[in-house]
């Protein structure tokens, strides 16, 4: 083309500033207040979460491509960017290795806490794509029986190592979510969905806030077990009552892992130099002390529980994430946005 292509990002993006800088105009501004009159001039836009893309922020504007350096794009309005001829692309699996560390970190420590006991318990993992599949991974590695829900999957896999919803909710110790945000899971963990799970039972949400009902939740807690929740309704404004009756609350940081930021960041890099034919970017790796893949190994074969929660604490210490946010819950986004994005670990 012949003029410098213009590209707006977030600027809380890591590893992105100075990538572009040699190729492209990049103007960078805080996720949430990125606006219409930000993008009149700009072919494409580098985002996270925080940026809603529709008619309101887009219409108007030069944009055609879109990177989202996240697994979710439900703050993408596909049907517009579509009929506007708009290319989204986002980072699938970035983040899967650090949802899993949360989720086994948080187990095991309050396990480890409350004298519950998880020994031959059965794990029900409900949405089965990158991150749910590498939960299950560990989850069997870990001596978890698991069931798994996965509708889509199932009827396009078959449904051998499948089952429905409600068997999993009847016979599953742990629930954790793990769907993306459509209409078919919006507030599909409502009043129905709680009565169903076993008294006394771990629920999870590190998927998406809108798809639990947390009026229902709230109703719920009396009977259910440790409720831990790191993406809520309304962020960053959340519900602090929920918060206050949740075992363990984070503000939406459970991918936050070092190498998931890494693998976000290479994504979108990657996705706009393809769609804009800057080669020199298109194999693009954010250059830090940690090599692509790069993880710390564990070997916790022959170790209690105790001492599994122990090295769980050590390598990712949860409890640090759920006090500041008990602190601060008005800092929901400076907790994010300043977030030490801690070391995935894998289990050999």
């Amino acid at each position: 083309m012949n003029r410098q292509i213009k590209i707006v990002a977030d600027e809380a993006i890591p590893f992105l500033k100075g990538v572009f800088e040699p190729y492209a105009e990049v103007v960078y501004r805080p996720g949430r207040q990125i606006c219409r009159e930000d993008l009149m001039d700009a072919d494409a836009l580098i985002i996270r979460t925080r940026t809603r893309c529709d008619e309101n922020l887009l219409e108007g504007t030069r944009v055609r491509f879109i990177a989202t350096a996240t697994i979710g794009d439900d703050h993408i309005d596909f049907p517009y960017c579509d009929s506007r001829g708009i290319i989204v692309r986002n980072a699938p699996g970035c983040n899967a290795g650090g949802v899993t560390e949360y989720v086994f970190s948080a187990l095991f420590g309050l396990a480890s806490r409350r004298a519950i006991n998880l020994q031959g318990g059965t794990l029900g993992i409900v949405g089965v794509g990158h991150v749910g599949s590498m939960v299950e991974r560990m989850g069997l590695a870990l001596g978890f029986k698991v069931l798994k829900c996965d509708p889509p999957r199932a009827e396009a896999e078959g449904s051998y190592g499948f089952c429905d919803l409600d068997t999993l909710l009847a016979e599953s110790q742990i629930v954790t979510l793990h769907v993306p945000l459509d209409e078919t899971t919006r507030g599909m963990a409502d009043r129905d969905f709680f009565a169903k799970m076993q008294p006394g039972a771990f629920f999870i949400n590190a998927a998406r806030g809108e798809v639990v009902c947390e009026d229902a939740l709230l109703e719920a807690i009396p009977k259910l077990g440790p409720v831990i929740i790191d993406t809520w309704n309304n962020e960053p404004n959340i519900n602090l009552e929920l918060m206050d009756k949740a075992a363990i609350a984070t503000p939406h940081i459970a991918g936050y892992s070092y190498q998931g930021k890494q693998n976000g960041t290479a994504a979108a890099v990657r996705a706009v130099a393809h769609y804009f034919g800057i080669t020199q970017l298109y194999e693009f790796f954010p250059k830090t002390e940690l090599a692509e893949n790069e993880a710390v190994k564990l070997d916790l074969r022959g170790m209690n529980q105790g001492e599994i929660a122990a090295v769980f604490q050590y390598n990712y210490p949860i409890f640090t994430d759920d006090f500041m946010l008990r602190l601060h819950p008005e800092d929901f986004d400076k907790l994010r946005s300043e977030y030490n994005y801690r070391r995935e670990v894998f289990i050999d």
